[in-house]
């Protein structure tokens, strides 16, 4: 059952518990449905090992590629938060062979490219941080375009770092 403790997220509780007893979907969707949301709880709550192993049980099951997007984007979220880029990107990757237009997995994809030039700026090697700096900007570029001023931080580092020709 959920952990959280807000009053939407006990709302979305309920309303989501409702919908699985009424609508005509199989237990195997009811069930990949049901380890997603635990997932998402873990995830918040900071429990990453709980939310992984929902997250993996969901994949398990879910069947619809669209539903196993979210599933994906919230892998990568998690690799994320406990500094596992290569998986991170891996699954942010898997993300947008669904949804090619997500804004937010290439806002993510370009964090974690940024990230990876700043490493490089502090092993000394400027040739690999521009390549990182570059790839970032490919993918800040892509999620500006999709959803315009959402990004101002992005926006302004691309304009700051002459990267924004494309915007």
């Amino acid at each position: 059952m959920s952990k959280n403790n807000n009053f939407v997220d006990q709302a979305f509780t309920v309303i989501a518990d409702v919908l699985l007893k009424v609508l005509p979907i199989s237990n195997r969707e009811k069930s990949a449905f049901t380890y997603y949301r635990e997932g998402m709880d873990s995830q918040e709550s900071g429990e990453f090992s709980e939310a992984l192993y929902n997250y993996y049980e969901a994949l398990r099951l879910e069947v619809d590629p669209y539903d196993r997007s979210f599933i994906y984007y919230n892998l990568a979220i998690v690799y994320t938060r406990i500094g596992d880029y290569d998986r991170a990107l891996k699954y942010y990757f898997q993300t947008l062979e669904i949804q090619p237009s997500s804004p937010q997995a290439l806002n993510n994809i370009a964090v974690i490219f940024h990230r990876r030039g700043e490493q490089a700026i502090e092993n000394g090697n400027l040739n690999k941080a521009n390549m990182f700096f570059d790839k970032a900007g490919d993918y800040w570029r892509e999620a500006v375009r999709i959803l315009p001023n959402k990004y101002i931080a992005a926006e302004n580092w691309l304009k700051m770092t002459n990267r924004n020709e494309k915007i």
